[in-house]
């Protein structure tokens, strides 16, 4: 967590009650993925940056914001930041990344954004998000790769 807060008092919303996905209830074929699959992948486990919430918890992503194309191959998450000077965006944004390539096959183009509007800087933002040498370079800073992998892995929430 960073020492200087820079959303000191987010809204908190009440974590969602999952019902386990089984082979019946998930009605498309092993290969097809669905926005409720990646839901389920992202949330119940990925903490914010900067506060002790996970980003379910915070209202950073929905399932609304997940968009599959099957015939194009591509993800497109969009989030929404708490607020819109907030600087772990980029964070946030990685992370997604990180947990989706976790998951789905290289063949998936996976394009991350913030919500239109959301974001202050929302064009550079973006930008950085989706450009792979930046990526690469954020994931080789041993600072920022333990602070993604703390939000990914963290049992605290």
């Amino acid at each position: 967590m960073t020492l200087g807060l820079i959303n000191a008092n987010p809204v908190v919303h009440a974590k969602k009650e999952r019902v386990p996905r089984t082979e019946e209830s998930h009605s498309h074929s092993d290969d097809c993925v669905d926005p409720l699959e990646i839901y389920d992948i992202l949330f119940p486990d990925i903490r914010d940056p900067e506060h002790p919430y996970s980003l379910e918890q915070l209202s950073v992503l929905s399932e609304e914001s997940i968009t599959v194309d099957e015939k194009l191959g591509r993800i497109l998450i969009t989030f929404t930041p708490t607020i819109q000077h907030c600087s772990m965006a980029a964070v946030i944004g990685l992370c997604l990344r990180v947990k989706l390539k976790e998951f789905f096959p290289p063949h998936f183009k996976l394009d991350i954004k913030v919500a239109p509007g959301s974001h202050a800087d929302e064009e550079s933002v973006n930008k950085q998000l989706n450009d792979k040498e930046r990526i690469a370079a954020a994931l080789e800073n041993p600072n920022l790769r333990q602070l993604v992998d703390e939000c990914l892995y963290s049992c605290e929430i």
